[in-house]
């Protein structure tokens, strides 16, 4: 326990892009460690990019077949024995409320790696995920990492404005992604939670490059204030809905789908404000929840809003997708949502919420025949209940 204290306090007073290096430190000094490697989930999804490429031996890493990509998959340690010699190496999750930020690679001698030790370890990490959440206020060194390629400037923007890209609680879990990943316009999503609600909301601005992406931030920005106001759903449409017409007076619109959860009973309120569309897997049944389509934010003066509601049962899971992907055409005819939407759902059933978006994504780039998408965006709800009182 004083280990795991040190270790909090020294990351706490750490400069911030020197997290890595204080961790190294306190493992170096406290376990006998001989490496200690950062690899940080890239904007797309796809690798894990070493910290320091030149100390951590190689380039970005692989998800999909690496053993740090499978422990960042199962969300559990795995061990891997160093040739010549009996030092392993200890691949742990940084993950911080379901974010699936990267991988902490440990190497420790065979006599020190303990299951009490790796216990310490496991706090260790989990400690280092929320400072990097914290230091990358004030440092742009993590967000670096990420990128194995540049991201335009239209993508710069729409990342900025993310809250995460997963999210686990006892009552749910989410896990949403954009694609093309360095180089989105127009789609975004956006939620939060008061402890007795969740608000969700799925934008897709019109337009392409930085205008897509600046009526977009415009939409989401008013969206934000009107639900910290404490308004209704409806009347956070209206207001953003006033907000994007009063500078674009109709020139420009924003497909939304507003959704807020009462926590308590699974009771869901819905404002579909254009294209954006809600499918549910229900044990073995999809089907596309049928909504009452009204005007995207922007299109007309002083627009009117209502919501309407339904429940959701625990084991349910939502998927929201924008017309990125369920209008995205085949080769020989036909779009996704008429041939794959439903068997992709079927498909993804047993992964975790965090990884339905990639997983649908790279379906539907197949699906297309094509390694890049228009704007598309996955959102995924999964609902438990269980852990209501």
């Amino acid at each position: 326990m004083t280990e795991r204290l040190d270790a909090g306090r020294a990351l706490r007073a750490s400069a911030p892009h020197a997290l890595l290096d204080t961790v190294r430190d306190h493992l170096t000094t406290v376990y006998g460690a001989t490496s200690v490697c950062l690899y940080l989930t890239d904007y797309g999804g796809t690798v894990l990019s070493p910290w320091d490429p030149s100390a951590d031996g190689g380039g970005p890493l692989p998800i999909a077949g690496s053993p740090e990509g499978r422990a960042l998959g199962s969300q559990e340690r795995r061990e891997q024995q160093v040739p010549h010699g009996d030092a392993v190496d200890h691949h742990l999750p940084v993950t911080v409320r379901g974010d699936r930020i990267g991988i902490l690679t440990v190497r420790l001698p065979g006599d020190r790696s303990t299951p009490a030790v790796l216990d310490e370890l496991r706090q260790v990490v989990d400690q280092l995920g929320h400072e990097i959440l914290v230091a990358e206020r004030d440092t742009d060194v993590y967000q670096r990492v990420r990128r194995v390629s540049r991201l335009t400037l239209a993508a710069e923007m729409q990342w900025q404005l993310l809250p995460a890209r997963a999210c686990t609680t006892a009552q749910y879990a989410l896990g949403a992604q954009l694609e093309p990943a360095y180089d989105v316009h127009g789609d975004n999503f956006d939620w939060a939670s008061d402890g007795d609600e969740l608000t969700l909301t799925v934008t897709n601005g019109m337009g392409q490059g930085v205008d897509a992406s600046l009526l977009t931030h415009l939409a989401v920005s008013a969206l934000r204030n009107a639900r910290r106001a404490g308004v209704s759903l409806a009347d956070q449409a209206a207001l953003a809905d006033q907000a994007v017409y009063g500078h674009y007076q109709g020139a420009s619109h924003v497909s939304t789908l507003l959704v807020r959860v009462e926590l308590a009973t699974g009771r869901m309120e819905v404002v579909d404000a254009g294209s954006p569309q809600l499918w549910r897997l229900r044990g073995k049944s999809v089907e596309r929840i049928e909504l009452d389509r009204q005007l995207p934010l922007g299109m007309f003066e002083e627009s009117h809003y209502a919501a309407e509601s339904f429940v959701v049962a625990p084991g349910d899971r939502l998927l929201f997708v924008s017309d990125g992907v369920y209008e995205a055409p085949s080769p020989g005819g036909g779009t996704y949502v008429e041939a794959a939407l439903a068997r992709s759902l079927h498909s993804t059933r047993l992964l975790p919420a965090a990884l339905v978006p990639g997983a649908v994504l790279r379906d539907v780039a197949e699906y297309r025949e094509a390694e890049t998408l228009d704007d598309a965006l996955v959102l995924c709800f999964d609902w438990f209940g269980d852990g209501l009182d």
